[in-house]
């Protein structure tokens, strides 16, 4: 072999070795690619039917939906109005002095149908008519939920008896819903959360939290209508803010 001949060879052998690369690079890709869409490929008969058993395991309250804040927008002067009328004769001022004030208040305690939140710019007491409100207002979700076949949940009590130094307190974290003149202050008021439940029963169905919200928005606008609370809704606190009126 000449030195011509040598250097066709190696030109000849350069051009199958980047052909021999570039098919090992294009195969690598393939590989890649089909690993890539083995992860989106339909699920095997046995994962498509766990997954009906998922999604039926999702179960709905057939109530008729309604605007929350049409229905529920009894303003402060309503709400205080009342709650000056049936409540403690004043405000507290503090812890100590709401402490002196037991003899007219009861306490309210986590149950099977609502959780009294961890509070911390409030005490959990209400005037004896609000809490049997309260309690009411609990049973009835519950039977509305048992009725329905639907799993027991808890509703959460977010807010309750505050103080004119837990007002202040608020004031000063730029809580706009703080007002001196709170209604919370007179122990016939609560706040009920919307989008917060506890699932009670060891069930594998479930509901969505909006669905949750329709159930308890039901039963606060039973009670509404029978003139026994005032309802507020409170979008940004994600809250029903209720004052008892009897």
């Amino acid at each position: 072999m000449d030195f011509e001949q040598f250097q066709q060879f190696l030109v000849e052998h350069k051009r199958q070795t980047i052909v021999v690369s570039a098919f090992v690079v294009l195969l690598c890709m393939v590989i890649v690619l089909c690993r890539h869409c083995g992860s989106d490929a339909p699920d095997t008969p046995q994962e498509q039917k766990e997954q009906k058993i998922e999604d039926g395991n999702l179960v709905h309250y057939p109530g008729r939906s309604f605007d929350y804040r049409i229905k529920f927008s009894d303003l402060h002067a309503k709400q205080h109005a009342a709650a000056v009328m049936i409540g403690l004769p004043r405000p507290p001022k503090d812890r100590a002095d709401a402490a002196s004030m037991r003899k007219q208040l009861v306490e309210i305690k986590t149950n099977k149908n609502y959780i009294v939140d961890d509070l911390t710019h409030s005490v959990p007491y209400l005037v004896p008519c609000a809490k049997r409100e309260l309690d009411s207002i609990g049973v009835e979700w519950a039977d509305i939920l048992k009725r329905n076949g639907l799993p027991h949940y808890r509703f959460y009590v977010t807010s309750v008896l505050r103080t004119q130094e837990d007002i202040k307190y608020l004031q000063r974290s730029g809580n706009i819903n703080s007002i001196t003149q709170s209604c919370h202050c007179y122990g016939t008021t609560f706040d009920l959360a919307y989008m917060r439940y506890d699932k009670v029963t060891r069930t594998r169905d479930y509901m969505h939290e909006d669905n949750l919200k329709l159930v308890l928005g039901q039963v606060l606008l039973n009670h509404q209508r029978a003139g026994k609370i005032y309802v507020k809704y409170e979008a940004k606190q994600s809250c029903f803010h209720i004052t008892v009126r009897k």
